[in-house]
């Protein structure tokens, strides 16, 4: 009972440390990315969010931002910088092009980012406002709080593992 209790209430302090903490990957792909710029600038101010340096290597980033279309040759670059990522790893899909291809319905272009990888929130538009941006990042920030993300899902299945191994340890 008692170990229970301290390793939930340590996931709970771990996620709120997460969550102030994203360490972004920007995929910068097409005309999405001049929108993307005006989010990282002082005017909206990232920063206070916990999301304000990008890293430049997908080995030092938590959280993957697709901006653009993802052609079909993209794909497996896209496929292995996320599987470069440190887990826990989060992904947002930036614009309609990243959610659904756009309007580019035609043999090269993926039909949305989640074809190749999951994705954890969407925004959409074409661009989207640097306001969706900071509306996304505040939902993938209560996501990460609730353990309600893809990667959260895998980390609470390894955690309700460790729980059950030591009540068996115990008895």
């Amino acid at each position: 009972m008692g170990l229970e209790f301290h390793t939930s209430r340590l996931a709970d302090a771990v996620a709120w440390g997460r969550k102030y903490s994203l360490f972004q990957y920007p995929f910068v792909t097409a005309c999405c990315g001049m929108e993307f710029m005006s989010t990282m600038a002082p005017k909206y101010d990232l920063a206070r969010f916990g999301a304000e340096f990008p890293r430049f290597s997908p080995r030092q980033a938590d959280l993957l931002i697709i901006v653009g279309t993802i052609v079909e040759k993209q794909a497996p670059v896209l496929r292995r910088i996320w599987e470069q990522m440190t887990e826990p790893k989060w992904v947002i899909a930036f614009g309609v092009c990243a959610s659904t291809g756009g309007f580019y319905q035609n043999y090269t272009s993926v039909p949305g980012a989640d074809q190749i990888i999951p994705v954890d929130v969407y925004i959409p538009g074409c661009p989207p406002r640097p306001e969706q941006v900071l509306d996304a990042l505040v939902l993938l920030q209560e996501r990460i709080q609730d353990h309600k993300g893809f990667s959260q899902v895998r980390l609470k299945a390894e955690h309700d593992k460790i729980i059950s191994a030591n009540k068996l340890v115990r008895r």
